[in-house]
């Protein structure tokens, strides 16, 4: 495995702590025993509470999402719909999460979170979300527990806005990002590259953007391997300005979805390959944390943490070398 970091070219970050974003409303009250595990967003920030890593100091709370920002990407009458209730049962089955004014609350704070994220980043050089990563959220659609596509979302914005001229959207959740493929299928300033197992959701995936073939059953050596063989020459080739990170756990050996591998140590040290690369390049980094599955909500929150455990550590190695 290579090194992480060579201390001697990193871009410096600032001395603060590490910026995380977090709302207590994104775990919701939820019907017991629902296949989407709705109360790892709180225990996740008490995991990492515990660990030190989340404090009053470095905790941002995103306000009320714009709903013009979200309709420059999302089809305006989806939005309105999902809003007043008005989704079919089918588009709901689709989704697979209950229709709940709660619902939509959370839904809009998360996604605000991601932008909140983005920009935390700009100023910062990483910043880490606790929620995020709906990339099976199509333009007028939901899909696979995902309703808005934040990571979209909050491209579009930095892309609108001047604050990002091209965006590589890093995806390495065990599922392809096929929503997030739909938006930015015909566009070359926000490149979307997923690194997924093809025997897995969805049945149907998207045949452009840049799709990196995971192994079903692949272990950590496997899998980091083709990190290191394929995002180094992604980043020389597309010279992008800002890097989203999707980290999603569902890679994890114990996943109740996923068919790769991974272990904790596994998990960690594809983070901190991924951000700490990209960082060594003097790139900004929003990470979310994707999709990870368990019936036991404690133990996919310690593995949600893994990322913000590697970005903490990245940004310490960074602190230190450019002190």
């Amino acid at each position: 495995m290579t090194n992480f970091l060579s201390v001697s070219n990193v871009v410096p970050v600032s001395h603060k702590a590490l910026p995380l974003v977090f709302h207590s409303n994104y775990s919701i009250p939820f019907p017991a025993g629902h296949r989407f595990p709705m109360h790892k967003f709180r225990l996740l920030a008490e995991t990492l509470r515990e660990l030190g890593i989340l404090t009053d100091e470095n905790e941002h709370q995103p306000a009320p999402l714009s709903l013009t920002t979200l309709m420059q990407a999302h089809d305006k009458g989806y939005v309105q719909r999902f809003i007043r209730g008005e989704l079919t049962a089918q588009e709901i089955k689709n989704i697979g999460l209950p229709w709940s004014e709660w619902l939509v609350e959370r839904t809009l704070r998360a996604v605000s979170g991601t932008i909140l994220t983005s920009e935390l980043a700009l100023q910062h050089g990483l910043a880490c979300h606790l929620a995020g990563g709906t990339h099976h959220a199509h333009p007028s659609h939901g899909a696979g527990f995902c309703i808005f596509n934040d990571l979209a979302v909050a491209a579009l914005a930095l892309v609108n806005s001047g604050k990002a001229k091209k965006i590589l959207i890093l995806d390495c959740d065990v599922h392809q990002g096929d929503g997030t493929v739909a938006f930015f299928q015909d566009r070359t300033d926000i490149i979307p590259v997923s690194w997924h197992c093809e025997e897995n959701y969805p049945s149907v995936k998207q045949t452009k953007g840049i799709n990196i073939a995971i192994p079903k059953g692949a272990d950590d050596e496997c899998y980091l391997s083709i990190l290191q063989n394929t995002l180094p020459s992604l980043l020389a080739e597309y010279q992008p300005d800002f890097i989203f990170y999707d980290a999603g756990v569902d890679v994890h050996k114990d996943d109740r979805l996923g068919y790769v591998n991974l272990t904790d140590s596994g998990v960690l040290a594809r983070d901190r390959y991924m951000i700490g690369t990209c960082i060594e390049q003097g790139l900004p980094v929003a990470c979310v944390i994707g999709g990870g599955y368990d019936r036991q909500e404690e133990r996919v929150a310690w593995r949600h943490s893994l990322l913000h455990q590697a970005a903490a550590q990245v940004w310490e190695e960074n602190s230190l070398s450019s002190s």
